[in-house]
């Protein structure tokens, strides 16, 4: 029988709904700040959806954009700014930046109360992504208590918060890597499966027992067809899954909607 599949973009036309009736019941429209650094086109991809997502709810979006040269210094002040603007409801600087950006000092420049993308360790939000994993986990009743649960990647977006997240809600989490040794013995353990390591087609179906819940965050170009997929070969794994998320409509659509989530809840503070 095959697997369930976990419907990214229904659910974020639901949420970006609920939200849109949220927001017209505010004094003052939420407003989200994106800093755009260069001009690396997958950047400038996402920021669109992000503005898309902003305007159905309802809120203001504004954009800086900067060239790849930007100083470090330069950076900072614009972010110290978007922090003391009282107009602003959210700060998003967007990922990746050029090398001579230290990217963890900017992240942990952005006001908490203002980090929608939750990246500062002292962020009042949940990254993102990791929000929008549980907002998907939950709406098709996928019970975390106790669970085995495996995460493939440790990045600073994704897998750890993401790791960090299931854990809090009480579940056994081991997470792999470039270096995990013998990958395949750790996925088959897996009740549920996160994959997000930026690898086309990593997680085979002999990796996935019978019954895993298999998210894939993974986007990729398929060198072949040109298609996008995910980490996930997603036809053959869904034969032995009880639930998967495609690729693309499945965790990417829900990190724009969990990203809209937290910039209602950072203007509903104020």
């Amino acid at each position: 029988m095959s697997a369930q599949i976990m419907d990214g973009r229904g659910l974020r036309d639901k949420i970006l709904r609920d939200l849109a009736l949220k927001v017209r019941k505010f004094k003052i429209e939420p407003t989200l700040a994106i800093i755009l650094v260069g001009e690396e086109s997958a950047s400038e991809i996402y920021v669109r959806r992000k503005e898309a997502a902003a305007s159905e709810i309802g809120a203001n979006f504004r954009l800086i954009k900067k060239p790849k040269t930007i100083k470090q210094t330069e950076l900072e002040e614009i972010v110290k700014t978007l922090n003391h603007d009282r107009k602003v409801s959210g700060i998003v600087v967007q990922k990746p930046l050029p090398a001579q950006i230290e990217s963890d000092e900017i992240d942990l420049l952005v006001d908490p109360a203002k980090d929608v993308d939750g990246l500062n360790p002292i962020s009042t939000f949940i990254p993102a992504t990791t929000r929008g994993i549980f907002a998907l986990l939950d709406r098709y009743d996928v019970q975390v208590a106790g669970k085995e649960v495996v995460v493939i990647g440790r990045s600073k977006l994704v897998g750890l918060p993401t790791a960090l997240e299931f854990l809090k809600r009480n579940a056994t989490v081991m997470i792999c890597h470039s270096q995990t040794r013998n990958l395949s013995a750790k996925t088959r353990s897996a009740d549920i499966l996160i994959v997000a390591a930026g690898w086309p087609k990593l997680i085979k179906k002999t990796m996935v027992k019978r019954g895993t819940v298999v998210i894939d965050v993974g986007i990729n170009r398929d060198p072949k067809t040109k298609k996008l997929v995910g980490d996930v070969d997603f036809e053959a794994v869904k034969d032995v899954a009880s639930k998967i998320t495609p690729v693309p409509g499945g965790i990417g659509p829900m990190t724009v909607a969990a990203l809209m989530m937290n910039l209602v809840e950072a203007a509903s503070r104020k």
